[in-house]
């Protein structure tokens, strides 16, 4: 017998933890490529995450075997969710700043509406359409600002590299949209069929076969004695964050809520790594990019808000990609 849904209220909770840590790692992660080469980075997370779930690879006994459909879904899951957006994330991070990250991943919800419409036959009304063009004028806005340094950091050669790569670093993070929303899409069909924490699992293991050859050619001739202790245990909590409690906390809530009302919650992500870019990182915020947040943040409430007088519309169609791809696997 399968688990009967949590409560909406349970749900929520999931679905808030899983953004504001996904958006603390996002900032955190900074510090960590400065220490760590990116592909290292990523194997050593995958690898990490994998020691912690080897229990949840087990098929559970309730569950169907995975028909071929499922398990292409599971490896785009993987490649796009979890390799694609960690490899754009990362890279993208170590040439702007968290603030920026924060807001240009601000533009997900209006992301995951266009490809939901694109590939899952979902109707778009205007209000929608409004909500892309917030987007797309908010990540415009970043990239014409300046980027953020770390105080003190002015001087350093590296300083000036990052101000001249912001725009590159910029586009990777919209990848990293690309990607994310690729996963919520995808996601929402897999808990139809499998468990959250199974597909956390089996996620998480394809990310890691993927990144295997890169991370062991950078691994070869890193010097591992050189990370000071504070990195490996930033890096113990990215890897548990990013790829244990962020994946199976979403795939828990949006079992239980439709895609729709799950895609309000990606604005903790944004607000959680600007928090930490300014809080934790010494980053500050421009007059430029509070715009720009405000902006992506009106493209956040037009994207996600059910229709007024009718809002079991709107959930209905939230639901009926899973729905048709459930059909299709019995």
């Amino acid at each position: 017998m399968s688990r009967p849904p949590l409560s909406p209220w349970l749900a929520y909770g999931c679905l808030a933890l899983s953004m504001a840590l996904v958006g603390s790692y996002v900032a955190l992660s900074k510090p960590l490529v400065a220490a760590l080469p990116v592909f290292l980075l990523a194997w050593l997370r995958f690898g990490i995450g994998g020691l912690a779930m080897l229990p949840w690879l087990k098929k559970p006994a309730h569950e169907a075997p995975m028909r071929p459909q499922t398990r292409k879904l599971v490896f785009l899951e993987s490649f796009l969710g979890n390799f694609l957006f960690s490899i754009c994330m990362l890279y993208g991070v170590s040439m702007t700043s968290a603030v920026a990250a924060g807001v240009i991943m601000a533009s997900i919800p209006a992301t995951v509406a266009v490809m939901s419409w694109v590939f899952l036959r979902e109707r778009i009304s205007l209000r929608v359409w409004g909500a892309v063009a917030c987007a797309v004028l908010g990540v415009a806005l970043v990239s014409l600002s300046k980027p953020e340094l770390l105080p003190n950091a002015s001087a350093r050669p590296e300083a000036d590299l990052m101000h001249k790569n912001s725009w590159l670093g910029n586009l990777l993070l919209v990848g990293a949209v690309l990607c994310e929303a690729a996963y919520a899409v995808i996601g929402k069909k897999l808990t139809g069929v499998l468990s959250p924490k199974r597909i956390t699992a089996l996620i998480n293991l394809w990310g890691f076969a993927l990144v295997t050859p890169l991370g062991l050619w950078v691994a070869w001739d890193f010097d591992f004695a050189a990370v000071a202790a504070p990195s490996w245990l930033l890096l113990v909590f990215y890897a548990l964050a990013a790829s244990v409690w962020t994946v199976w906390l979403w795939m828990t809530g949006l079992k239980t809520i439709p895609a729709n009302q799950a895609g309000v919650f990606t604005v903790l992500l944004p607000v959680s790594a600007a928090a930490v870019g300014v809080l934790v990182l010494g980053e500050t915020l421009t007059g430029t990019q509070v715009g720009a947040f405000a902006i992506a943040l009106a493209g956040v409430v037009l994207a996600t808000l059910p229709q007024r007088g009718n809002p079991s519309r709107s959930l209905r169609a939230s639901g009926s990609g899973s729905e048709l791809h459930a059909n299709q696997e019995r």
